[in-house]
């Protein structure tokens, strides 16, 4: 089974510093038929103006996952973090117990864009932590490039998904193989590809279930997030 969802369709919230899509319900936006996929939870595309961002507030007992797309994004969190976020470089917190952090636009005249992702941990009340790992291009060109999961991965989820990054160019394809009983989800960042019959562009997602395999074609160059999962329930 495939479903597509494209991107007009996602939540909105928009404020004088701040345009996020929302994927999933989050915040004043709610779908009760899109709550989560397996164990993913939430992928919000945000951008934020100059100097815009999120003071520290409390997460718990989820992983946070942060790409940062375009700009430079400055964190700061309770277990003494404090860095600048830049493409490529992913971030991952396990919120665990309880944790705190702010984001906010590092520049005061480029804007900043970035998906912040939530993955349900598969054990509760875990410990604090925090994990970065870096990319280039050639890390992503023509394949996946896995930057976190399980295990044999450099950043650990507490959950048996895994996150690849890729960027592929106009007319390459790529065939995936789904192991049995998993689910697989994909993010466009940006770019054109025909998957199966269905073409999505920057922002659409696909949802993949009960498949053996896959088949993408890049009609123009692209990047694309992709999620390899167990379900929930």
């Amino acid at each position: 089974m495939i479903s597509v969802y494209k991107s007009g369709t996602r939540g909105l919230t928009k404020i004088d510093w701040l345009t996020s899509y929302h994927s999933f319900s989050f915040g004043e936006y709610y779908n009760p038929s899109r709550i989560h996929f397996g164990p993913l939870r939430v992928i919000n595309d945000d951008y934020l103006e100059p100097g815009g961002g999120f003071p520290t507030h409390p997460h718990k007992n989820m992983e946070i996952i942060t790409i940062v797309l375009e700009g430079e994004l400055s964190h700061t969190d309770s277990t003494g973090n404090s860095e600048t976020i830049k493409y490529g470089e992913v971030q991952k917190m396990s919120a665990g117990t309880g944790i705190f952090h702010s984001e906010f636009n590092a520049s005061d005249s480029e804007k900043l864009h970035l998906l912040q992702i939530w993955i349900l941990p598969e054990t509760t009340e875990l410990t604090p932590s925090y994990e970065k790992v870096f990319f280039n291009e050639n890390d992503i060109t023509g394949k996946l490039f896995k930057v976190a999961a399980y295990k044999n991965a450099p950043v650990k989820i507490h959950q048996d998904v895994s996150l690849s990054i890729a960027l592929f160019k106009k007319g390459e394809n790529l065939n995936y193989t789904v192991s049995p009983r998993r689910k697989i989800y994909i993010h466009i960042i940006e770019g054109k590809v025909k998957i199966e019959d269905e073409f999505l562009e920057a922002g659409d997602a696909v949802e993949i279930e009960d498949r053996a395999g896959i088949s993408l074609s890049f009609m123009e160059n692209s990047r694309f997030i992709l999620f390899d999962m167990a379900g929930l329930g």
